[in-house]
């Protein structure tokens, strides 16, 4: 008894130490996103790659819910792997589809929420839309790292909880006048860096001026 005493007393120490190394590793980085004009850019996603070693898994579930008829949120990333619910949160009915290359599938008809998610099992844009609705529109960009996040109205960014290191950045918007380049760059953690973006204007379809009763619209 008196041996494990010494033992617990001169291991607990050095626990904490090694907690508390652990933790100081860890670090942020902020983004600020911007168009051409120097506007802040909202729904762009931003996502951390290590320059050196594998990203961790860290599948977590998301929601993408219909409601007042526009997708919510309209831009979502998620990591590889992970599961997504898509409740209809209105009063009529919905039929969510993708065509989109990185994950094609289809719910007809439906109100509530299906019982099963949707796994995203590939990276890539996904583009969702409402077979019912046409300017229903909305985009899950899939990524291969748990770091991740989207702007705000305000344009800015921060990756949290980033093991000490050297990352390469990218970023992700629906607007992109060149959809096949994604903007990078290389940062460290604990800094601040900036993007500018080249945007295409949105045209987005208008919604329904007036519902019709049909309980569909």
């Amino acid at each position: 008894m008196r041996a494990f005493e010494r033992y617990r007393r001169s291991f607990l120490p050095m626990l904490l130490l090694v907690c508390v190394t652990a933790s100081a590793g860890a670090g942020n980085i902020v983004i600020a996103v911007k168009d051409g004009g120097g506007a802040p850019v909202k729904d762009a996603v931003v996502y951390a790659l290590p320059v050196s070693g594998k990203a961790p898994g860290a599948k977590a579930r998301a929601v993408v819910a219909q409601h007042d008829k526009q997708f919510v949120p309209y831009v979502s990333a998620i990591q590889v792997g992970s599961p997504v619910q898509f409740p209809n949160q209105d009063s009529v009915k919905h039929h969510l589809y993708s065509f989109s290359p990185t994950k094609k599938f289809e719910v007809p008809l439906y109100s509530g929420t299906p019982p099963n998610p949707i796994v995203f099992d590939r990276p890539g844009v996904v583009t969702l839309g409402c077979n019912i609705h046409d300017w229903m529109i909305g985009y899950i960009l899939v990524v291969p790292t748990p770091w991740f996040t989207v702007t705000g109205a305000d344009g800015e960014a921060k990756l949290h909880d980033l093991p000490a290191g050297m990352y390469d950045l990218e970023i992700w918007q629906p607007r992109l006048r060149d959809p096949s380049s994604r903007p990078h760059q290389r940062a460290a953690v604990d800094t601040n860096i900036s993007f500018q973006l080249d945007l295409k204007p949105d045209f987005r379809l208008r919604r329904s001026p007036a519902d019709s009763s049909d309980g569909y619209r």
